[in-house]
């Protein structure tokens, strides 16, 4: 049987359905970008400035978004998000990647003048660009945040509904939970869903499971991202089991939030021997120093999954995109003959 090596785990056909671009931009551009437009950065190489990106001493959840105000710092032009969205598609096509969902919040990109409209027309721009050149394809998910007034999210769910159709497929709430229930912003999510777009919201990683049910049942959310501590209540997880709600499982970064104590104490496996549809993501490619097949290593090597529940996490990726029926199947058809190939190596 050969051994699950890296370039293994990279050649399996996946699906990524949480990886936000503020947390995802090269180091190089990071520096190109803040040198063009006079930003200081906290390291002159790109390598020191990836050194002090990656988050290695957070206290919790908080603590691991504040690095978010250096990479946002240069995403205020409509240059600056396409080419940082170009380059996302590409380094995560040659992860493996066939099928790509970003979440941003465009509301943190209009300090300099742009319009949330145009805050979405240039990274939609570059999705189309990377699927022409690298055959990957890419849709776009609107977040708004808890801490802001719910009136902003209302504002960023018309907006995404404004893009429905066009290339983004759903909306989402991010941010700091503790003390920001989802359901304060519950207009937001009515709208989105009463306009035909599908629905995500960060819960159970900064505060427990009583934030997952209230983003499912208050908010009609009908994927989870991250959901570590939904664990902590196994009624609830099994009743979301029930209802395929979908977990968007984030090994890397729930390590570094203090969310999860290490990778093989995540409940990623848990939640997959009680039927829940589980995907693995990234999260932040550069605030956790992390791809997506290195994900899917961690989750061979620090929690034991052999190559077939891999197989099982990637097609979960493709069952539950933000897509069409007939798109969503398309993509699934074509993953799993490649899933199937090298199965047949596997084994040999």
């Amino acid at each position: 049987m050969t051994a699950l090596s890296k370039e293994l785990l990279r050649r399996i056909p996946k699906a990524e359905l949480h990886c936000h671009l503020d947390g995802s931009v090269r180091p190089t551009t990071l520096l190109e970008l803040g040198r063009e437009l006079g930003i200081p950065m906290p390291g002159d190489t790109p390598e020191s400035l990836a050194h002090h990106m990656y988050v290695r001493d957070a206290r919790h959840l908080e603590d691991y978004l504040t690095r978010f105000d250096t990479t946002l710092a240069v995403m205020q032009t409509a240059a600056a998000m396409e080419r940082i969205t170009y380059e996302l598609a590409e380094d995560s096509a040659a992860d493996g990647v066939r099928y790509i969902e970003i979440r941003y919040a465009p509301i943190l990109n209009i300090t300099g003048g742009l319009s949330l409209e145009e805050a979405v027309d240039a990274p939609l721009r570059a999705l189309v660009r990377a699927e022409r050149d690298f055959g990957i394809t890419g849709r776009l998910i609107i977040c708004a945040l808890r801490h802001l007034d719910p009136a902003v999210s209302l504002r960023l769910a018309r907006l995404a509904v404004e893009f429905e159709g066009k290339g983004v497929v759903g909306f989402d709430l991010a941010g700091g939970e503790a003390g920001h229930p989802a359901s304060v912003h519950r207009a937001a999510f009515l709208h989105a869903r009463d306009h035909g777009l599908f629905c995500t919201c960060h819960a159970g990683e900064g505060d427990g499971p009583e934030s997952v049910r209230d983003a499912v049942d208050n908010c009609g959310a009908q994927r989870i991202g991250h959901g570590t501590r939904l664990i902590e209540d196994p009624k609830l997880t099994d009743r979301l089991a029930e209802q395929g709600i979908a977990i968007e499982a984030c090994l890397t970064s729930n390590v570094q939030t203090r969310a999860a104590k290490d990778y093989a104490s995540h409940p990623v496996r848990a939640y997959l021997e009680r039927g829940m549809r589980v995907t693995l993501n990234t999260d932040n490619r550069l605030m956790s120093g992390t791809t997506l097949t290195d994900e899917y290593a961690h989750a061979a090597t620090e929690i034991g999954f052999d190559f077939q529940q891999l197989c099982t996490l990637a097609r979960n990726g493709f069952e539950n995109a933000f897509l069409p029926e007939s798109e969503r199947r398309a993509l699934l058809v074509r993953a799993d003959a490649d899933i199937a190939a090298l199965r047949a190596e596997v084994d040999a």
